[in-house]
């Protein structure tokens, strides 16, 4: 059961929406869900992890890298999608600089199953590190759908502080699309929680340089 007023959340989309409008940027803003939690000690409460995938893409302009063996390499040059081989990698020399760059390039990677274990021996614990660690992709699976799939969705993960963040949307999404990603996000985010809505203190949507806006 949600505790969040439909009405107060679609008023919330809309000052985001007209406040973009109003001062447009030379980017597209995305549109994130801010939590803080209560009663809840990082120290001794399990840390909670999960992910959940949103009904429409969040993001754009979403770059995704596929670490393949050589069937995978070939598909992923097909449909136009950045890729790299484990010599590639291996090139890196596991050096924390030019792991942290490759990360930063991209949103999200998917690799190989047959790799995927390999990677943190090729390339060192930084990818692990910047919260984007490989999706494993199989050649029984279709690429285009697995992509698809990594584009919608959004990882929760409590860290050592009290607040997480995740994108939710993009500004020029329509109204109701906006508000069945942050109504999915935050239903899904309350199932995590071990005393569900008494854990939420507050939560706030905003637009990458607009003003927050209360929801809960």
């Amino acid at each position: 059961m949600s505790k969040i007023n439909k009405e107060f959340l679609l008023e919330a989309i809309t000052s985001i929406q007209e406040g973009s409008k109003e001062k447009q940027r030379k980017f597209l803003e995305t549109v994130e869900l801010q939590i803080a939690l209560k009663n809840y000690d990082p120290a001794r409460d399990k840390r909670f992890t999960g992910t959940v995938k949103l009904r429409h893409v969040p993001k754009k302009s979403f770059k995704i890298c596929i670490i393949g063996d050589e069937r995978h390499l070939d598909e992923a040059k097909t449909l136009g999608y950045d890729c790299k081989s484990a010599e590639d990698l291996k090139k890196l020399n596991k050096n924390k600089k030019l792991v942290k760059k490759l990360a930063k390039q991209y949103d999200a990677f998917m690799a190989s199953d047959g790799l995927i274990k390999q990677i943190p021996r090729i390339l060192g614990p930084g990818l692990n590190k910047a919260g984007k660690f490989p999706t494993a992709l199989s050649h029984q699976e279709s690429m285009e759908d697995k992509v698809e799939t990594v584009k919608r969705t959004i990882k929760f993960q409590m860290k050592k502080v009290l607040c997480l963040s995740v994108a939710v949307g993009n500004v020029s999404m329509e109204t109701d699309e906006l508000n069945a990603n942050i109504m999915l996000a935050v239903n899904f985010l309350v199932s995590l929680l071990k005393k569900n809505w008494q854990n939420v203190r507050s939560l706030h949507i905003k637009s990458t340089m607009g003003k927050v806006h209360r929801i809960y």
